[in-house]
């Protein structure tokens, strides 16, 4: 099976459990949302420039990295055609860890039957995406601490909801939760206050690691 790949690089986890670690990212081309402040359209437009490989080219090129840390983003890697063939393949090598990037539409339920399946790293899009209409609320009836959800936040009326959101679902003892500023919308400064103002305990803040090291527009970091 072929899948369009939009870049490959190994860098550093710039989020998540594994913040700061090397990983190898597979970024599969388009998504079915449109947030108002993706940093990776230029991944989802039908003249992006792609790599076309099948499952076994890129499970050779992730062995021949010599990193065991994998990163599977986009785009949208779970509304990819045959995107299961591919991951039941990585799954095979437990030496290396997948992790999947998924925007929040898509149920995950599907892949929790693969035999040393892959974390997921799910977004829930807050009001100031504009996409919060398409999240897929089942997912967090499936994620573990395993996996991660994530808040995006771009202004105090999305702090509002990630509070509700986090605790409707008791987020905190399911699975890991993650708070992470909208680069340049909002300080992270604010977000620590409001965590301190509603006792968000077990609730993670996080900083885009590679919008810090290299500059905020650089691709392949």
């Amino acid at each position: 099976m072929n899948y369009n790949i939009a870049e490959k690089f190994i860098s550093i986890n710039g989020e998540g459990m594994l913040a700061g670690q090397l990983a190898v990212f597979i970024r599969f081309c388009h998504c079915n949302l449109n947030c108002s402040y993706c940093d990776t359209k230029w991944a989802n437009t039908m003249t992006t420039p792609i790599e076309v490989m099948d499952e076994n080219q890129i499970y050779n090129f992730i062995r021949s990295t010599g990193i065991k840390n994998v990163t599977l983003t986009g785009g949208e890697p779970l509304i990819q055609k045959n995107i299961r063939d591919l991951l039941v393949m990585l799954a095979k090598d437990k030496t290396i860890h997948v992790e999947i990037e998924t925007n929040g539409s898509v149920p995950v339920s599907d892949f929790m039957d693969i035999d040393n399946r892959p974390s997921f790293t799910v977004d829930y899009k807050l009001p100031g995406s504009d996409m919060e209409s398409k999240m897929y609320l089942m997912n967090f009836r499936h994620v573990t601490k395993l996996d991660t959800v994530k808040f995006v936040i771009s202004d105090d009326h999305d702090l509002l909801k990630t509070a509700q959101v986090i605790r409707q679902f008791e987020l905190q003892k399911t699975t890991n939760v993650y708070l992470s500023p909208v680069f340049g919308r909002i300080s992270p400064e604010r977000i620590v206050d409001f965590m301190k103002e509603n006792n968000l305990n077990d609730v993670n803040l996080q900083l885009q690691l590679h919008k810090i090291i290299w500059n905020p527009d650089k691709k392949g970091v």
